[in-house]
């Protein structure tokens, strides 16, 4: 800019600062950015599967598969009694309980038109097979067919 001085004119020339905050930021998003890299380069590798049942400190991994007198049956669920934790079976009716296990726990396996069960897992618990019992359903209620169904028509 532009400064007048006792009718003088002098030339002010400002030099660009960088504030730390901006370079802060800068090298904040260059790392950012490094990381990013570094982790979407890394190979990913699949668990290997050649154990039934694997023991952890908190516990061990409860696998198993649920059926009826007709076979496996799809999307029963299993949960931790008391939990929200818990999973449903497969096409083939196999199911691995996502959390470790101890001695003690609880789990209720339940299907729609199926009793519910309860199974407590003891020390030697790795596997299980569950079948699934049918149950009836009742519908409560009465149905009146003294009065004839008329659709409500909007105006």
């Amino acid at each position: 800019g532009l400064t007048f001085v006792e009718n003088k004119i002098v030339t002010i020339m400002k030099t660009p600062s960088t504030s730390p905050r901006k370079n802060a930021l800068g090298s904040l998003g260059c790392l950012t950015l490094l990381l990013l890299a570094l982790v979407s380069f890394n190979p990913v590798y699949a668990q290997d599967q050649t154990s039934s049942t694997e023991t952890t400190q908190d516990g061990r991994v409860i696998k198993g598969i649920i059926s009826d007198d007709s076979g496996p049956v799809e999307g029963a669920t299993v949960i931790l009694k008391g939990t929200k934790t818990g999973t449903s079976s497969n096409e083939k009716g196999e199911f691995t309980f996502p959390k470790p296990l101890k001695s003690g726990d609880v789990l209720l396996i339940s299907y729609l038109g199926y009793k519910n069960q309860e199974l407590k897992i003891d020390d030697s618990t790795n596997r299980l097979e569950i079948m699934l019992t049918e149950d009836l359903i009742e519908f409560t209620g009465a149905l009146n067919s003294n009065k004839p169904y008329k659709s409500k028509r909007s105006k």
